[in-house]
């Protein structure tokens, strides 16, 4: 298992995701590392109020601070917008294709700040930005194992190299399911007590079967095979029978397993030959589904 540290995102990074236009920019502005998820609109700071300001954060300017920022006078405005470029803020973007003022220019390159514009309402980027960057700084770790997607459940399949992860990850496949991530599951907490798993973009679609090599799971099955994330909801752990072990039989025992201090539910489903682990682990994901609906509770007090 690999924990990330320093979350950050490179400003060129975000830049390429939503395309926005660049007005203005200076240095290296695109290895600019932000660290801050949340957005800022500098409505405060734009009458003069920087108690408690964050500089970390992107700046977004949309129709509510333009329109109180065209009834000033060209002085006002360029003491204001000189006010909010001295601080060295990662970017400001102004939302709404706006016409950008010339004070607003002229601050941005005194200060040689990065001043970038995009098309999309103020309201829609912000939750878009809010989105990414939870994404990009969120707590993360790497698990080895597969990822599919069974009855809208994300089942996380772990277990020792060669024990059959990958095989039953393209039976499940071939019966409808969606594969999400094979060999390494990239795990984020975006949210708290949420995890969503995904692939690493170099081996994103792609399963490994011992005999026959890497196959292309979207070119062979199609577009409806794959998922590019997933919640995860279930850990079921893979192991080869162990002679004198004892196992579950009645389901009335519940383990659970932590990742990145979530509590997972967790299975251990023995492996021998000749075991549809396919039909065993559909049945775990629908079992799993009733029992976060409270479906199960009768047969729990039997």
């Amino acid at each position: 298992m690999v924990l990330a540290s320093g979350y950050y995102a490179e400003l060129g990074t975000i830049i390429k995701e939503f395309d926005f236009q660049v007005i203005r920019s200076y240095g290296n502005y695109e290895k600019i590392r932000i660290r801050k998820m949340n957005i800022n609109r500098p409505g405060l700071q734009l009458v003069g109020f920087y108690d408690y300001f964050d500089n970390e954060r992107i700046q977004l300017l949309g129709k509510v601070e333009w329109t109180y920022l065209e009834k000033l006078t060209s002085e006002e405005r360029q003491r204001r917008f000189e006010d909010l470029f001295a601080h060295p803020v990662p970017a400001v973007i102004i939302a709404r294709n706006l016409e950008l003022f010339p004070e607003c220019i002229a601050a941005a390159e005194k200060y040689r700040r990065t001043l970038l514009r995009t098309e999309r309402n103020t309201a829609d980027i912000q939750m878009s930005l809010i989105t990414a960057l939870s994404r990009h700084l969120s707590p993360r770790v790497t698990r080895h194992g597969v990822l599919v997607e069974v009855y809208g459940e994300g089942v996380l399949l772990l277990g020792e190299s060669g024990v059959g992860k990958s095989e039953t990850a393209v039976e499940l496949i071939k019966r409808g399911h969606r594969l999400i991530a094979d060999d390494a599951v990239e795990i984020h907490q975006v949210r708290p007590g949420k995890l969503i798993g995904s692939a690493p973009e170099l081996i994103r679609y792609y399963v490994e079967l011992r005999g026959i090599g890497v196959i292309d799971v979207r070119q062979l099955f199609g577009m409806a095979a794959v998922k590019d994330d997933q919640v995860i909801d279930l850990v079921v752990n893979l192991e080869l029978w162990k002679e004198g072990m004892v196992y579950d039989r009645l389901g009335l025992e519940s383990d659970h397993t932590s990742i990145l201090d979530v509590e997972l539910p967790v299975m251990t489903i023995p492996v021998t030959p000749g075991r549809n682990l396919a039909i065993i682990i559909e049945t775990a994901a629908m079992n799993n589904r009733h029992k976060k609906m409270g479906l199960l509770e009768r047969r729990d007090r039997i």
